[in-house]
């Protein structure tokens, strides 16, 4: 298994033994425990089902309580699958830990941004916007969008007004400065995306494994 679920605690320094600084983001991975494994025979392809964050039984459906304790999980905030390379052997029950980053070097992380909610061109994108002087009738505005008689439409990926944030991004290639298995945290260098306390995948990084093999 090369991925697990983990909550961003948020962003600190540490210092290594010849005293440089490096800003890191401290990731609190797992335990994930594994509450279902799914194979190509029954389901067309292999994954496995993560549980992660504990929950209070009262806050879960009877379905969700039963499906995680046929798989001998507790009740859990999240569930979320992840993919298993060929002929890997994973057994429901298992705990996964940040261990599983002990000898890596470098991870991606996945988040959702911070959502802004519906933002003009000006903080969406960075346009100047118009003139500020009185009357020009045209401060943060787009300015024209389009032509009258042909092609007489908008272009399709017109940078203009919309919802802005709440997007899945990942960071890749992050260097992972600590792993420190006792707090159940790693340390990256960099900022990944999401609002403190929210949910990240971790995974081995994919573009520095194929620079190493």
């Amino acid at each position: 298994m090369k991925t697990l679920i983990g909550r961003k605690i948020g962003m600190t320094q540490v210092f290594d033994e010849a005293g440089r600084q490096s800003n890191v983001t401290v990731i609190e991975v797992g335990p994930c425990t594994v509450a279902q494994v799914k194979t190509v025979e029954k389901d067309g392809y292999a994954a496995a089902q993560l549980a992660c964050g504990a929950q209070k039984k009262q806050r879960l459906s009877k379905p969700a309580l039963g499906h995680l304790r046929k798989h001998g999980a507790e009740p859990a905030q999240l569930l979320k699958e992840v993919r298993l390379d060929d002929g890997e052997a994973v057994e429901a029950g298992t705990v996964c830990t940040v261990a599983l980053f002990d000898s890596v070097s470098h991870v991606d992380v996945t988040g959702s941004t911070k959502g802004r909610g519906f933002q003009g061109v000006v903080k969406r994108y960075g346009f100047g916007g118009g003139r500020a002087s009185h009357g020009s009738g045209t401060h943060r505005g787009p300015g024209s969008i389009g032509m009258k008689v042909s092609p007489a439409r908008v272009f399709k990926g017109k940078k203009m007004p919309g919802h802005m944030g709440n997007r899945r991004v990942t960071t890749q290639n992050l260097r992972v400065v600590q792993v420190r298995v006792a707090d159940n945290v790693i340390l990256v260098e960099g900022a990944v995306p999401g609002p403190v306390g929210g949910w990240v995948t971790v995974s081995k990084a994919i573009k520095k494994a194929a620079q190493t093999a």
